[in-house]
């Protein structure tokens, strides 16, 4: 029986490729809180699933590539940071106070931003493809 503690229990931050190793398991935690806990992440993943290949079959260069692929990764991104929010929120106490309701409605007036985004990314594109400048036969 190992008698030390570790670094992490003896308050000592791991270094090196043993932080970056830890960090890549904490992420991997916070993607399997997020499946578990919220309905919204996982529609989004989903749908992020969908438009993923989508992005890369209607971009015609690597500008369009990072255009409509990166806006549905942002919507993840923002959606877990929203996540994270309202846990941290609800962590504090059940009790309504209006810094609590203003951090929760910020955090999802950003996730709305980031689908806005999408629409207008993923909108602009298709014009540009189908509409504005239709294939030619």
């Amino acid at each position: 029986m190992n008698d030390q503690a570790s670094p992490v229990e003896a308050g000592q931050k791991p270094t090196g490729l043993k932080r970056i190793w830890l960090a890549f398991f904490y992420s991997m935690e916070g993607f399997r809180a997020a499946w578990k806990g919220e309905a919204a992440f996982r529609q989004e993943l989903v749908l992020a699933l969908v438009m993923l290949p989508l992005g890369f079959m209607l971009g015609r260069n690597a500008i369009e590539y990072i255009a409509l692929t990166g806006t549905v990764l942002l919507v993840l991104i923002v959606e877990l940071l929203n996540s994270a929010i309202e846990a941290t929120v609800d962590r504090i106490g059940p009790e309504k106070h209006e810094l609590s309701k203003n951090a929760k409605d910020m955090g999802s007036a950003a996730v709305l931003v980031s689908l806005l985004l999408v629409m207008l990314t993923w909108g602009l594109v298709f014009a540009d493809r189908f509409i504005l400048s239709p294939p030619s036969n």
